[in-house]
């Protein structure tokens, strides 16, 4: 039964997140724009700001982006909505991406197997906040190359404080592999980048980094990197095989840091050194 309830509140907590992985880097854009807007306005002490509708993660409803029909309380229920209405929005019928689905059920997943592995226990709830930061990064790093402060931020801090009792590592190894973490991808993006010009990566992957070894402490960092590393190296040659696409083409590295740091979630006593 706690497994069972635990894939339910999972996919509830994936239909929430499915609203994070859309609507946050709107919120960052629409934020930005107003910084933009008040700096060209700075001299003018007369400028007010437009009034914009309300935007955030709760505020306006969820609706097609085709039709702009209300989602209903029946048509949202996790998994079970999608299927029911064969994926498609109830009033004009566009398709609805299979994305919402996958998210709901990987989130229900990952919560059912801490669940198991962990049992009641409160390394069971932290896991859970883990797999539900990591699978939201994930997304947005997909769709947009950017790996949120609102989310890497909060989660290192959460890694350092849940370790203060030591549940999943010593204190002292979390806040090691924290700065360590953050270090070692800052150091790969200068080095690659006075070797080459450009920049190899992103300072939310240091961030990520950072986050994980506060969960994870400083002995997981080289199977994090090693496994982040092999899985971004497949998936890229895939790419470049069967998609056609460029070596030079970004590709996401959030995505891969979240396998590696779900790996060691679940199987890190057989991965640290």
């Amino acid at each position: 039964m706690l497994i069972v309830c635990a894939f339910v509140f999972g996919a509830l907590i994936g239909s929430f997140l499915n609203v994070v992985i859309y609507r946050l880097p709107l919120m960052m854009e629409r934020a930005w724009q107003a910084e933009i807007e008040a700096n060209a306005h700075a001299d003018n002490p007369e400028w007010e700001p437009p009034q914009r509708d309300a935007f955030n993660l709760l505020t306006p409803r969820s609706r097609c982006s085709q039709c702009g029909h209300t989602i209903t309380a029946l048509e949202n229920i996790p998994l079970v909505s999608w299927v029911v209405l064969r994926g498609r929005c109830s009033a004009c019928k566009t398709k609805i991406s299979a994305r919402y689905p996958i998210v709901e059920l990987i989130t229900g997943v990952g919560f059912a197997l801490c669940a198991w592995k962990f049992g009641a226990s409160y390394q069971a709830l932290a896991a859970m906040a883990l797999i539900a930061a990591l699978v939201a990064l994930t997304g947005i790093d997909l769709d947009t190359q950017l790996l949120p402060d609102q989310i890497t931020l909060p989660l290192m801090w959460l890694g350092l404080l849940i370790n203060v009792g030591g549940l999943f590592v010593s204190l002292q190894d979390a806040v090691i592999g924290a700065a360590a973490g953050y270090l070692i991808l800052w150091s790969v993006y200068w080095l690659f980048k006075l070797l080459t010009g450009r920049e190899g990566m992103g300072y939310g992957d240091f961030k990520l980094l950072a986050a994980l070894g506060a969960w994870f402490g400083w002995q997981s960092l080289p199977m994090l990197l090693l496994i982040s590393s092999v899985a971004g190296a497949m998936i890229g040659i895939a790419l470049i095989a069967f998609q056609g696409k460029d070596r030079r083409t970004a590709i996401a590295f959030g995505p891969y840091l979240a396998i590696a740091g779900i790996a060691m979630l679940f199987i890190g006593h057989l991965l640290r050194l």
